[in-house]
């Protein structure tokens, strides 16, 4: 089993994005050419979980984007958030929020649309998060001219820590201010 946790663990830290169970599963049945189950896989990563528990390691194994990371431990925050903004060129603007918000919640979504609900051109908006592979080109839509429909990309959920499109907030997750300026609180 050590010997299968330790190609495990290879495969996790090697990986620039979450590695699901299923791609572990195909590398290592192509490395020795024998089916391994997912369950022995799954049990390797369970034991690698907790072997990075320790507090003599700076990073653990995390569950996120449908796959398995390493990530470092939130003991660390303080170090790496320094070392991201100093290598950090830039945030997302407003307008690549804004757009990136839209594209999540009505994905899949012509730019057109996405330019109706918010009022502007997001051609630059969505240029830039092509780019950043935060969206991604799902196909095109059936309507005149066949515009392109764009909806979110795997770095989008690593990006935001989720697993799927339903741990998205929903709005009626989000309250309103309590009470608004020029309006009264009786």
């Amino acid at each position: 089993m050590d010997f299968l946790q330790n190609h495990v663990e290879a495969l996790i830290f090697c990986s620039p994005s979450s590695i699901t169970l299923a791609e572990i599963q195909q590398c290592l049945m192509e490395m020795f050419e024998a089916d391994i189950p997912e369950e022995t896989i799954a049990q390797a990563i369970d034991s690698l979980i907790e072997k990075f528990e320790a507090d003599i390691y700076s990073f653990q194994i995390h569950h996120i984007g449908g796959g398995y990371q390493f990530l470092t431990k939130p003991a660390y925050q303080a170090s790496i958030s320094i070392l991201l903004k100093q290598k950090s060129k830039k945030r997302l603007s407003t307008s690549a929020i804004e757009t990136l918000a839209i594209v999540a919640y009505k994905q899949p979504i012509t730019k057109t649309e996405v330019e109706k609900i918010r009022g502007v051109n997001c051609d630059y908006a969505i240029q830039k998060l092509l780019e950043k592979e935060l969206v991604t080109i799902k196909g095109k839509s059936e309507a005149i001219g066949r515009p392109l429909l764009y909806g979110t990309s795997d770095k989008f959920m690593d990006y935001f820590g989720i697993n799927s499109l339903k741990d998205l907030p929903q709005p009626k997750d989000i309250t309103p201010n309590e009470n608004t300026i020029g309006e009264d609180k009786g």
